[in-house]
Order: C-alpha cells, then sequence, then structure tokens
C-alpha cells in the first residue's frame, strides 16, 4: 500500500496496543515510524530497476525478520521515554506495527516475500488497489481523533473504530474480487478463451470497477467488470503477448526473474530492434508502470546489461472521467 495507508495504519495500531499507559503521542509515532519502516529498503539500489522492483518488499517484509528486529527496537523506546516497566506492550505494540506492514501490501497485487528467509515467492491476493481513500480514511479520522482527544476514551474508541472499519474493506474487497472471479470465468467459459492464467484486481482507488486479465499462452485478453453492471459478463479485447520471443530470451537471468515475479503476467515485443518485458499486472492497455527494455538485436538478441525500464504514466485526463463512468456500470470501452 501507499505511504500514508501504511503510516496511518501503525499510528492507529500503536494506540490501540498502548491505550492510556503512555501519552497517546507518543504510541502514535512510534506506531508510525514502525509502520514506515519496512519500506525503506526503496533507499536500496541493487544494481538496476529489474533488481530493484523483484527485491523491493524482500527481506524489510518478512515477519521472522521483523519480529527479530521489533525486540531491540521496542528497547530503545521504552527507554528513550524512561518505561522500561511498559518493554512488553512496547514490544507489542511496535511488532504489530511492523508485521502489519507486510502483511497489508500482500493484499495488494505486486508481491511480497512474506516467507523470506524460507521461501522467496511473492505472495500477491491483489483485493485492494495500492492506493484506496475507503482503506485510509477510517484509519486517518480514527486516530487523528485519538490525537485530538489525549487519550480520552471517545478518542481511543474512535481509532479502533477506525481499525475495525478499515479491516472490513479488506474483507469486502476480497468479497468483491470473489465475484468478479466468478463473472470473469463465466465469461471466459462463455466466450471459449482457455485461460491459462486468470488475474482479476480492483481499479485505482476503488473496489467496484475491476479489470480482468487473461492469458491464454499466444495472446493475454483485457477486460472490465463493474458490481454495478447490469449483466454479469466481461467483453474482452486480445492482444499478442508476444510468445515468440520467449525462447531468444530465455538465457537472460533478468526475464527470468521478472516472469517468475509476475507469475507468468507479463508480455513481450520487439520494437526497433529492442526488446521489451512489460508487467501485465499494473496499469492498463496500453500504459503500464513497470516496462523494461531487456535486449537489443544484432545477428542475435544480446541482454542490455543493465535493462532500462519505460514505465508510461496513466492518461489521467481520459483516464479518470472513464474510471468514474465506468465504476458504476456504465457500458463504455476502456481509454487505449
Amino acid at each position: 500500500m501507499d505511504s500514508l495507508s501504511q503510516i496511518a495504519l501503525g499510528a492507529a495500531v500503536g494506540v490501540a496496543v498502548m491505550g492510556r499507559r503512555t501519552a497517546v503521542w507518543k504510541s502514535a509515532l512510534w506506531g508510525a515510524v514502525a509502520g514506515t519502516l519496512p519500506d525503506l529498503d526503496v533507499l536500496i539500489d541493487h544494481g538496476d530497476a529489474i533488481s530493484n522492483m523483484v527485491l523491493h518488499r524482500a527481506e524489510t517484509h518478512s515477519p521472522f525478520w521483523l519480529t527479530l528486529a521489533s525486540l531491540p527496537l521496542a528497547a530503545g523506546v521504552a527507554r528513550l521515554h524512561g518505561q522500561m516497566a511498559l518493554w512488553r506492550r512496547w514490544w507489542l505494540a511496535i511488532w504489530l506495527a511492523l508485521v502489519t506492514h507486510p502483511l497489508l501490501d500482500a493484499m495488494t497485487v505486486y508481491g511480497t516475500q512474506l516467507g523470506l528467509p524460507f521461501t522467496n515467492h511473492p505472495y500477491g491476493v491483489g483485493s485492494v488497489f495500492i492506493v484506496d481513500p475507503l482503506y485510509t480514511l477510517p484509519l486517518l479520522v480514527g486516530a487523528g481523533w485519538a490525537l485530538a482527544g489525549r487519550g480520552n476514551s471517545r478518542g481511543l474508541r474512535a481509532n479502533a473504530v477506525g481499525l475495525v472499519l478499515s479491516s472490513a474493506y479488506l474483507a469486502w474487497g476480497v468479497i468483491a474480487q470473489a465475484q468478479a472471479t466468478r463473472v470473469a470465468e463465466q465469461s471466459l467459459m462463455a466466450q471459449g478463451i482457455p485461460a491459462q492464467l486468470l488475474l482479476v484486481t480492483p481499479t485505482a482507488f476503488n473496489s467496484l470497477l475491476w479489470r480482468v486479465v487473461a492469458v491464454d499462452g499466444e495472446h493475454y485478453h483485457e477486460g472490465f467488470y463493474s458490481l454495478f453492471d447490469a449483466q454479469p459478463h466481461v467483453d474482452f479485447d486480445r492482444f499478442p503477448r508476444g510468445a515468440a520471443l520467449a525462447n531468444e530470451l530465455s538465457g537472460i537471468p533478468h526475464v527470468q526473474r521478472l516472469s517468475a515475479f509476475t507469475k507468468g503476467f507479463y508480455k513481450l515485443r520487439e520494437e526497433a530492434g529492442r526488446v521489451f518485458i512489460t508487467d501485465l499486472r499494473m496499469g492498463q492497455e496500453p500504459r503500464y508502470i513497470f516496462d523494461f527494455a531487456v535486449a537489443q538485436r544484432h545477428s542475435a538478441l544480446r541482454a542490455l546489461e543493465p535493462p532500462e525500464q519505460l514505465g508510461a504514466r496513466p492518461d489521467l485526463a481520459r483516464g479518470l472521467p472513464w474510471l468514474w463512468r465506468r465504476m458504476w456500470g456504465e457500458e463504455l470501452p476502456p481509454p487505449r
């Protein structure tokens, strides 16, 4: 999730755990700090754009390593405030603020390596968009109310309500995703599309309009479904996946890493002698956030070292009006 959501979640968790045992600003502050610490891995340069992508949300997002880190961090906070008698409580607050960060991230589609050091599998439920105000606002209001009330009972109750509402919104996202997945599967079957891989994720800033990507080997298919659509169906557009380039690129480590990280949701294309690999999970046709030049054609393809990132920015002038209207069930072709 975005940094503001993680800060708000950490602060709300800190306030909920510490209650009136310490000043509410202290618990909110250190909860917010712990809630944002895992994302400091973005400051680490792994040498190239693809490595930076696949190694984000790695060790710093592992509950195993975060649990170990929480012990000295909590001890330091307790000692700083002269509250060593509350060390165990501070540890619980810091630990929860740390581990809820990757658990929330895992609800997005990006890929969070929760199992390190035992497995580097990137977990991604994909039931919430990386920025969703309906998740973040209850946390901000609840934690803000608690701070404004300086830890009075109403403020603490508001903070608890904010946590409940935000968690309920995550649960709603899973339910809505399941409904959208059922509709997508039925639509694929009705249209005779033999999908080998299926991805269903929310579009930007909401959980009403869902983007569906189906991969059938040579092609991928993109469609959209709103929970307010009059008829439960998805109309798909078909696009070439560049499968013919796969064999030529099979020996390039960066291609192997990204294809594994995306769990097969990628496309390949060649333009003016350069070959690109694109993560199909984040963005929509024709604009994607993660797009990399990985090879140059001479007599044969030769890897580019380092690969170059060329991700396109969304066309907000066209995209946002379409998103708003399509979200409420209006049948509109996506902007291309």
